[in-house]
């Protein structure tokens, strides 16, 4: 068969698009944080990880456009070689601080992070038990390593220990576990406690992915981990900047030593372009105002909060949120993406999810909210679920949320 066959009978995308209901690669003209123009219309942005709002500080832009004109667009070059900046290396100093670890290295992007730590750290005679709702970039980074890769089911503790007795009875030299401190598409957290303990017992490391709950979880913001109090029992962090750091990039942060040996065997970063001055410059400045304007944290899960309450009380299935990712799950696809659609005219950009991001069956449509979002857009958005919910046959007819949002008021 020629390799190119493959591409002729992927039909599945443009039969959505010929049903007028395709989701994907819409052109943003324009943005305004939480809300966004498409084709000469303001829509609601409740789709974006734009956690705490950061993209339009102030200070953040600021700070991005003094690292243009100080060191241009580019570095043009990886850390490895010509790349490294003295912002990079201010950032990775920051970061180990707020994140409390010995060290911390910046990479090109979030997905690259992972890539590189877990092959440069897992080989063939090591294991990689990973929670099978674990993001795209960690199975990847698995892949890569040569280490043997073996699933529990999604936080699933009875599921784990079983996979670390039999990892321990084969032998294996290493063993690396590793969950996302809150997953990205239910927005519920991993069971670090429990998690940490089986790791202690058994003789593995832990690594956390915080790419969506740091800036949003904790006291101070420092993760997952922080807010089920087991920071010290995590061996490795690693993140992302385009989320509550509204920028790009990603990170790792642990022991001196391990950070020193991931440097010089991570080949993502090795072989990738470093993060240009304004990306680490706008990380900083996000990082200042992460450290400065707690009431930023507070505000994102009370918003969150309004909106779990809210669409639940319309009848929607918001699954188990914690955060600020909010999933409003469907079940079949093309209901999903009919809602989608139905939402989007309505004025609301959420984010379609079906498989691969989630098992079949669960179609959902992925929502998230920003510190920045006001009352009303949130009541806005919950009338525009109730309308499109009722068209399709989602929700029931119960009374508005407009009108139930006035009585109470």
């Amino acid at each position: 068969m020629d390799l190119f066959t493959k591409c002729k009978n992927f039909t599945r995308a443009k039969e959505i698009q010929a049903a007028g209901i395709y989701p994907y690669f819409i052109p943003i003209a324009r943005s305004r944080g939480t809300e966004v123009e498409i084709d000469g219309r303001r829509l609601l942005m409740i789709g974006s990880n734009n956690y705490l709002g950061l993209t339009h500080h102030p200070h953040v832009t600021e700070a991005a456009m003094k690292a243009v004109e100080q060191y241009g667009t580019s570095p043009t070059g990886s850390r490895f070689l010509n790349g490294t900046l003295e912002l990079h290396e201010e950032l990775e100093a920051r970061l180990a601080r707020f994140l409390k670890r010995e060290s911390a290295l910046v990479f090109s992007t979030g997905f690259q992070t992972n890539l590189g730590v877990i092959s440069a750290l897992c080989g063939k005679d090591d294991v990689v038990i990973i929670d099978r709702d674990d993001h795209a970039s960690i199975v990847d980074g698995c892949r890569l390593s040569f280490a043997e890769i073996r699933k529990f089911r999604h936080n699933d503790m009875a599921d784990l220990e079983r996979h670390l007795v039999r990892a321990q009875n084969d032998g294996f030299q290493g063993k690396l576990i590793i969950v996302d401190g809150a997953y990205s598409m239910l927005g519920n957290l991993a069971d670090l406690p429990a998690i940490a303990r089986l790791a202690r017992a058994y003789g593995a490391r832990l690594l956390v992915d915080e790419a969506h709950s740091v800036g949003v979880c904790g006291a101070h913001g420092r993760g997952a981990a922080e807010a089920l109090g087991v920071e010290k029992d995590v061996d490795l962090i690693v993140g992302t900047f385009s989320k509550s750091f509204a920028s790009l990039g990603g990170f790792v942060a642990g022991p001196e030593n391990v950070i020193h040996y991931i440097k010089h065997h991570a080949r993502s970063l090795i072989f990738s372009a470093a993060i240009p001055a304004s990306a680490a410059a706008a990380a900083l400045a996000a990082l200042d105002v992460l450290e400065s304007e707690p009431h930023l944290r507070t505000r994102l899960l009370r918003n969150a909060q309004k909106m779990r309450e809210g669409l639940t009380k319309l009848g929607f299935r918001v699954g188990p949120s914690e955060t600020a990712i909010i999933p409003v799950i469907i079940g079949d696809q093309t209901r999903m993406f009919l809602f989608w659609k139905a939402l989007f005219e309505g004025g609301a950009f959420t984010n379609p999810v079906t498989i691969p991001a989630v098992p079949a069956g669960m179609d959902l449509i992925r929502t998230s909210y920003m510190a920045t979002h006001t009352d009303e857009q949130l009541d806005r958005a919950l009338e525009i679920f109730e309308t499109a919910g009722k068209r399709l046959g989602l929700i029931g007819g119960s009374a508005t949320y407009a009108a139930t949002h006035e009585q109470a008021s």
